[in-house]
């Protein structure tokens, strides 16, 4: 996230261009034009300065050095400095530019600490006052303006006799309108952008804040599933002493037999999943320094799936430019797509399809079953902590809404994203997309 005072600088260069550009234009309408005897020296070294001032805080920027409070605050007054430098030589405060000092007041207390905003008020008020009783009076213009300030002075329901003399008072309301047309262009240019930047802010630091709750409720129940994890060992452990038990004990039964042996195996698979999950836990992947090619990935996925999920069948399709890019074994992420065909077989364990697919920026796994469906609206809660469509009905038990919680928060780890729509023909197609660049490299 960037600091407020680091994205302010370079708009106060921005600022800054437009200021001594107009600066330069005002002293050359006044002097070429009004024929008005300016100390056109000094007016001209000060903008010049400020120029160069303007350059050096460019430079500034492209160095490491972060910006502070402090650094915006301090080229603050360098602005309020030449302002009140070139008034002081144009009329002090009976100058129509002279509430421009509010522009850097408005600065200051937008983005700046109240400490800040307070000081830039003593020290913007200081100047005026300074400026009422030290200054160069502003000299009457030579040119034609008599007629301009008749004109004026009538449109303002002013007599012409009191309109002023030596053309003062419509050199002062041309000054004023002119004075309203700048200010208003760099509150509108500046305040706009200002806003636009708080916003991001805020975005940021609420995108921010959710995902410190989700890791809290991630690291929550990755410590219940380690606490689950070792205690699940011991029965897992007896389960196997007593079918092994069984399988000696009825030998002659065949049929009883396999079953036996297929209840064995799934402890041993439970046994081997307990194993992996304590010896990883902690670690983004199971091996860092191993890769696979991405198609042997997917297929090894699909292998250790089936021993878990003996009685589905599914139809894979691995569809994709060879060779196929070599990616990183991270197992939270096998797990997250484990997670995703246990979902599809829940919902129908014939008829399973997995269509794999990958360029040389992503790859999209579409997971399709022949289940009831999902609506829109129950799709869109999915991911939500304990939230599940599944039901006592369903099987034994109904989800505990923790599976596609942990999945979802996987994938975005790794810059994914995962879909669920309703298939025409009946069923839901589970979409995952991945980027291939953040597989290949451990997740941030």
């Amino acid at each position: 996230m960037i600091p407020p005072a680091a994205s302010l600088l370079p708009r106060l260069v921005a600022l800054r261009r437009i200021t001594v550009l107009a600066q330069a234009t005002v002293l050359l309408l006044a002097v070429g034009w009004l024929q008005m005897p300016l100390p056109v020296a000094p007016m001209i070294g000060t903008t010049v300065a400020l120029a160069l001032f303007n350059l050096f805080t460019q430079w500034r920027l492209q160095r490491a050095r972060p910006v502070g409070d402090d650094e915006i605050f301090a080229q603050l007054l360098v602005d309020v400095a030449v302002l009140g430098l070139l008034l002081y030589y144009a009329g002090g405060s009976s100058n129509p530019f002279v509430s421009l000092f509010l522009v850097p007041l408005t600065v200051a207390a937008t983005a700046l600490p109240a400490r800040h905003a307070w000081s830039m008020a003593g020290a913007t008020t200081l100047v005026y006052t300074l400026l009422m009783f030290w200054n160069q009076p502003l000299p009457a213009p030579h040119g034609q303006m008599a007629e301009l300030d008749v004109l004026l002075a009538r449109a303002s329901g002013i007599a012409p006799e009191h309109a002023g003399h030596a053309s003062g008072f419509a050199l002062h309301v041309l000054g004023m309108w002119l004075n309203f047309v700048v200010s208003a262009g760099v509150v509108a240019f500046f305040l706009t952008r200002m806003a636009a930047a708080l916003r991001q802010r805020e975005q940021e630091l609420a995108a921010a804040r959710e995902a410190a709750l989700k890791n809290e409720q991630i690291l929550a129940l990755g410590t219940l599933a380690a606490g689950a994890a070792h205690k699940l060992g011991t029965p897992l452990s007896t389960m196997a002493v007593v079918l092994r038990e069984a399988e000696l004990a009825h030998a002659g039964d065949a049929e009883l037999g396999d079953d036996l042996r297929l209840l064995r195996a799934q402890v041993d698979e439970c046994k081997k999943i307990l194993s992996q999950t304590l010896a990883s836990a902690g670690q983004a992947r199971d091996d860092a320094s191993r890769q696979l090619a991405l198609d042997a990935y997917l297929e090894r996925l699909l292998e250790e799936w089936q021993l878990i999920r003996p009685r589905a069948t599914i139809a894979a399709s691995l569809d994709g430019p060879q060779p196929a890019p070599q990616v990183g074994t991270d197992r939270t992420l096998e797990q997250a797509l484990l997670n995703l065909l246990d979902n599809a077989a829940d919902a129908s364990p014939d008829g399973l399809e997995l269509h794999a697919h990958w360029n040389e920026r992503e790859l999209r796994i579409d997971i399709l079953d022949r289940g009831p469906g999902i609506d829109a609206n129950v799709a869109a809660r999915i991911g939500e902590p304990f939230f599940s469509t599944k039901t006592a009905g369903d099987g034994a038990s109904g989800g505990l809404g923790i599976g596609f919680f942990l999945t979802n928060a996987t994938l975005e780890r790794f810059g994914g994203r995962v879909e669920l729509t309703s298939r025409e023909a009946g069923g839901t197609r589970t979409r995952v997309t991945l980027p291939l660049a953040r597989l290949q490299q451990a997740p941030t």
